[in-house]
């Protein structure tokens, strides 16, 4: 009889949870199941073409890019990467100094440095030239 208990009052502690699980599917399938139902059933020929910035597609929508787009966009994830590492440092730059002294100036320091040999890097190899 004990064991019955202990099982019936663990059961119970998951009951919210299998409830929950209940209405999630529930709704999922609502959501699925509704707009079939209830939405229009006839198709609108121009409801399906390419439209993009309320301009009509002119020519194909599958062209080549030019690999300085994704050139350009690598750098700029780069970049703003690395810029995010400052933020924190510069907001207990005040706190840091006074525990650790002049190491944290320079290996800031360093870390500026290395961005800026990134940069004239990318700058020396026509990374950001758009000729």
């Amino acid at each position: 009889m004990n064991i019955i208990a202990e099982q019936s009052s663990y059961l119970g502690e998951y009951l919210p949870v299998a409830i929950y699980a209940v209405i999630v599917i529930l709704t999922g399938a609502a959501m699925l199941g509704l707009p079939a139902i209830l939405g229009p059933s006839r198709k609108i020929p121009g409801k399906g073409s390419p439209y993009e910035c309320g301009v009509p597609l002119l020519g194909e929508a599958r062209q080549r890019f030019s690999i300085r787009f994704y050139l350009v966009a690598i750098l700029f994830v780069l970049f703003d990467i690395e810029t995010v590492f400052l933020i924190p440092w510069a907001v207990t730059y005040k706190e840091l100094l006074g525990s650790m002294g002049w190491v944290v100036i320079a290996e800031m320091l360093v870390f500026i440095g290395i961005l800026f040999t990134g940069y004239i890097y990318a700058w020396r190899r026509g990374g950001l030239d758009w000729d």
